[in-house]
């Protein structure tokens, strides 16, 4: 029955925002169905639920067979088994669910990936493997071969791209002129400063604030404030022109509605943040 916003202004700052709208729509179309699915086809029909995710809700939350990959799994299959290869690559991800499939029992199935999940998570982990106390040592091929810290193989990542973004600061009172980000894409549903990716000579007038970098999975954002001085109604009109969601908020109504962590760390640096 909660409204996006609702669901927003709690899950302000946690990340992954997708997951928050997808477990949003999830729970309206399970209470329009008036029952949870009992199927794996079920499952995976509802928004961010996928294959491995409807795996594990029907092992371990309704004890039927399911089978799950997720990366402790991944983990101590490709150790296990010396996989080669970036286990994230379409071709591997084949491979490891078709290998995963074949291995996972039909009776007990909760029990079996479980311990499977929990092997992973505290014997077989990513960089301190407790090989000595591991019951399946004696076959598990890194272990014999001595590369337990060679698998899984990842791609090297490349240094991460830099974006750099104006937040304007357009203000009426104390009030702010704010965007209700698109449900779709980055911070999704949030509510966010505008922002603008020009040079100097595409910003309104005004002069530049405090800046912050924020590290994303995916990029590096340096982030700083613009403080615009010109016409605001003009300014206002321009930005809903360009199709964008626009309310006037102080900086505390903003943070009560669901900010996203990047625009909280820009208000506290410029002192309008706890």
């Amino acid at each position: 029955q909660a409204s996006w916003e609702d669901v927003a202004s709690h899950w302000a700052g946690l990340g992954y925002y997708a997951r928050a709208r997808n477990l949003h729509r999830a729970a309206r179309q399970v209470a329009a169905a008036g029952a949870f699915p009992d199927t794996l086809a079920g499952w995976m029909a509802l928004p961010g639920v996928g294959r491995s995710t409807a795996g594990a809700i029907m092992a371990l939350g309704l004890g039927r067979h399911g089978v799950i990959l997720d990366g402790n799994v991944r983990r101590v299959l490709c150790r296990y088994f010396a996989v080669a290869g970036n286990p994230l690559s379409p071709t591997l991800q084949r491979e490891l669910w078709t290998l995963v499939e074949a291995l996972t029992p039909i009776q007990r199935t909760g029990a079996y990936t479980q311990a499977m999940m929990d092997l992973g998570a505290t014997v077989c982990t990513p960089r301190k493997p407790l090989c000595l106390y591991c019951p399946l040592q004696s076959t598990c091929q890194a272990h014999q071969q001595g590369r337990e810290l060679d698998f899984p193989q990842k791609k090297t990542r490349a240094p991460l791209p830099v974006r750099q973004s104006w937040a304007l600061q357009v203000q009426q009172g104390d009030h702010w002129l704010w965007e209700l980000r698109p449900a779709s894409g980055l911070w999704g549903g949030l509510l966010c400063l505008p922002l603008l990716e020009v040079g100097t000579e595409g910003l309104p007038e005004g002069h530049a604030g405090v800046q912050i970098e924020h590290v994303l999975t995916h990029l590096r954002w340096q982030l700083q404030l613009w403080h615009c001085a010109g016409p605001v109604d003009a300014l206002e009109a321009e930005l809903a022109g360009a199709g964008r969601e626009l309310r006037w908020l102080t900086p505390a109504q903003a943070l009560a509605g669901g900010v996203p962590t990047a625009m909280k760390r820009l208000l506290q640096a410029a002192g309008q943040a706890g």
